[in-house]
């Protein structure tokens, strides 16, 4: 026989919904809340990497902006202070000058390679190729020797012509001046308004 359902049968069932339901509905608000936190966190996470976005957008700017001011400086040096002095000092030394160039790009023989030179000063007899730089290091020393050596080798249609080099520097590492010179550079260093050549009377250039 099936046994009768009492009202304590109904009750206790009934009671069983209600806590299932309860725990059902503590589950979803839990999972709720934790979507929420997520949410939460997820837009913070958002906002802190569009304000290192913004950040690092305006730190680029700043650098732009140096490194255009920074150009800008290097410009006037070789136009309004390097290029200049170039006749005076050079001719104090016993080096004619018949013709002074800024940013001269040259070809090599074999028309495979292309040398940039900040200022090239010429005559009938010899060319001295000037590197100018912001800030001279040894190393810009160490590659302006070999940018010299190639010159003379393979951009040189003149086989006769004395190859001298200089370096000129908005700010110069005086480990580099002494390097400079010692390798037989003529170095030239900002004086005020004008240009002057660091190297000593005795100085004997180097021939490449």
């Amino acid at each position: 026989m099936t046994k009768a359902v009492t009202f304590d049968d109904v009750w206790t069932m009934f009671q069983e919904m209600v806590r299932e339901d309860r725990e059902r509905r503590a589950e979803l608000d839990r999972r709720f809340q934790e979507t929420d936190r997520k949410f939460q966190e997820t837009r913070l996470q958002f906002q802190e990497t569009r304000l290192q976005f913004q950040e690092t957008d305006r730190k680029i700017k700043e650098v732009s902006k140096q490194v255009g001011a920074l150009s800008s400086r290097w410009g006037e040096f070789v136009e309004g202070y390097v290029a200049p002095a170039c006749n005076r000092i050079f001719a104090e030394r016993g080096i004619p000058v018949h013709r002074v160039s800024i940013r001269v790009l040259v070809t090599s023989l074999d028309g495979n390679r292309q040398m940039e030179i900040d200022v090239m000063v010429e005559n009938t007899n010899c060319v001295v190729l000037v590197e100018v730089k912001s800030r001279l290091t040894i190393e810009d020393v160490r590659k302006h020797l070999l940018r010299l050596s190639d010159y003379k080798k393979n951009f040189s249609n003149n086989p006769a012509i004395q190859v001298m080099g200089a370096v000129a520097g908005i700010r110069m590492d005086e480990q580099a001046a002494t390097f400079a010179m010692e390798q037989g550079l003529f170095v030239m260093v900002q004086s005020g308004k004008n240009v002057k050549l660091a190297n000593d009377a005795v100085f004997k250039p180097a021939s490449f």
